[in-house]
């Protein structure tokens, strides 16, 4: 069974930092790539991040190019998004997800991040 147990986020101010954290068990880890996705109050679902099965080749959307970074280690089964410069559009709920941005599956918890001064 698949678990993805996300963690780390909270309340930061605009130009702050976070660093969220997947914990990922019931499939092999290191084979899949990984995502991110966050959803935004009143709004859909938005890819993020992602990242290949060995970590070499990462994807951004333009919306976090420059400022997120995505990381993985696969030796602990876990994903990473470092979120640098956070700007208040950046609030959402940040869910990791299993496999690529084309087709990927995500975990119902996800982890609150709120921008705000």
């Amino acid at each position: 069974q698949v678990q993805l147990v996300e963690s780390g986020g909270g309340l930061v101010q605009p130009g702050g930092s976070l660093r969220l954290s997947c914990a990922a068990s019931g499939f092999r880890f290191s084979t899949y790539y990984m995502t991110w996705v966050r959803q935004a109050p009143g709004k859909g679902l938005e890819w993020v991040s992602s990242i290949s099965s060995a970590g070499g080749i990462a994807h951004y959307a333009d919306s976090v190019k420059g400022r997120f970074t995505i990381s993985r280690d696969n030796a602990k089964n876990t994903l990473y998004l470092q979120m640098n410069s956070l700007k208040n559009e950046d609030t959402a709920v940040y869910y990791c997800a299993k496999g690529p941005r084309s087709a990927y599956e995500y975990g119902s918890q996800g982890t609150q991040v709120t921008v705000s001064s």
